[in-house]
C-alpha cells in the first residue's frame, strides 16, 4: 500500500508545477483559470503535506529551493506519463502503444522497411518511434525499449540480440574508376571517414585484410547517413553495416572495397526495462522480432 503522504493528488501537483513555472502564484492562477488565493492555499496543503517548503518567500517573490527544483522535474515527467497514458487508452483502448528508442541510421533502413509487417498483424498497437544516438536511463525517459549497439550490458535491463555487425568498406564509383584499389596499401590513400561511436571499426577491418591501420586521417561523423552521403560524394571511404552497405551498393551509389562483410566490433540489441518485460506489446515486438531474425 502506498502512504498517501506521499501521493498529493493532482491538483496540488498542478498547482506547484505552474508556480515552479510562472514564478508566483498571480501568474499560475491566470495559467489554471483559478484564484490567486486558492493556487496559494493548494500551494500551502502541498508543504504541509511533504513536511518541508517548497519556496522561499522574499518581498512576495517565490524563489524554489534546490531540492523542490529536482523534485518539480519529477514531478513534470509523472504528469506527463499519466497524460500519456491516458490519451493512449482514450485512443486506443483495445491494443496499446510501443514508444521505441531507435538509433537513426538502423530505424530507418533496416527497421522501418520491416515495421509494416508488424503492423498489419497487431493493428491494434501503436509504434512511437524516436532517435536516440547514445545510452540513457529507462527511469528517466517513458520508453518501453529501444535498440542499442554494442553489448548486453544495459544496466537492470532486458536483452534479445538481433544480429552481429558486419562492416563493408564503400567508395563512390567514380573514384574508385580513376584511382582503382587492388591492394590494401592502396586503401591508406584514401580518406578514411570515421564514426564517433566506432572508434575501433578501421582497425578490425584491416586486420580482417591481414594488414595495419594506418593513422587515422578523414572526417568524423556523429551519424551513418551522414557518413554515407559523405562517401557518394566522393570525400572518402566509408565503412558501413552491411544492411546500409548493402542499399548502396544495390542502388550504385557506392562500391565495395577489398573483403566484404567483415566482422564488426557488436551487435545490435533490443533491450528494455526490467518493469516493461510483461507489457503486452512489448511482448508481440520481440516476438515478431524473434521471427524477423529467423528470415534474415
Amino acid at each position: 500500500m502506498r502512504p498517501r503522504r506521499f501521493l498529493p493528488s493532482v491538483s496540488l501537483l498542478f498547482a506547484f508545477e505552474a508556480v515552479l513555472k510562472t514564478g508566483s502564484t498571480a501568474a499560475a492562477a491566470r495559467e489554471l483559470n483559478l484564484t490567486q488565493s486558492t493556487v496559494s492555499r493548494l500551494l500551502q496543503n502541498l508543504e504541509q503535506q511533504l513536511g518541508r517548503p517548497l519556496f522561499e518567500r522574499y518581498r512576495q517573490k517565490l524563489i524554489p529551493t534546490q531540492a523542490a527544483l529536482a523534485y518539480g522535474k519529477d514531478i513534470t515527467r509523472a504528469l506527463d506519463l499519466i497524460q500519456r497514458a491516458s490519451m493512449e487508452f482514450t485512443t486506443n483502448p483495445g491494443g496499446g502503444t510501443l514508444s521505441l528508442a531507435i538509433l537513426p541510421a538502423f530505424g530507418t533502413r533496416w527497421l522501418a522497411p520491416r515495421l509494416g509487417t508488424f503492423l498489419t498483424a497487431h493493428p491494434g498497437i501503436t509504434v512511437n518511434l524516436a532517435t536516440r544516438l547514445k545510452r540513457f536511463n529507462f527511469t528517466a525517459e517513458s520508453f518501453d525499449a529501444a535498440i542499442h549497439f554494442g553489448a548486453d550490458d544495459w544496466r537492470d535491463a532486458g536483452h534479445m540480440k538481433l544480429f552481429d555487425e558486419r562492416l563493408t568498406a564503400c567508395i563512390a564509383p567514380e573514384v574508385l574508376a580513376s584511382h582503382p584499389i587492388r591492394q590494401i596499401e592502396d586503401v591508406s590513400e584514401f580518406p578514411l571517414l570515421q564514426l564517433e561511436t566506432r572508434p575501433s571499426a578501421w582497425k578490425i577491418w584491416f586486420e580482417a585484410q591481414s594488414a595495419s591501420a594506418p593513422a587515422a586521417k578523414g572526417m568524423l561523423f556523429d551519424q551513418f547517413a551522414t557518413m554515407t552521403q559523405a562517401a557518394i560524394s566522393g570525400l572518402g571511404i566509408a565503412l558501413l553495416p552491411d544492411y546500409l552497405a548493402d542499399v548502396e551498393v544495390s542502388a550504385g551509389r557506392l562500391m565495395p572495397v577489398l573483403k566484404r562483410s567483415v566482422a564488426g566490433s557488436g551487435a545490435y540489441w533490443l533491450v528494455w526495462p526490467a518493469s516493461r518485460a510483461d507489457y503486452p506489446p512489448l511482448e508481440a515486438f520481440r516476438s515478431w522480432l524473434k521471427r524477423e531474425m529467423v528470415g534474415e
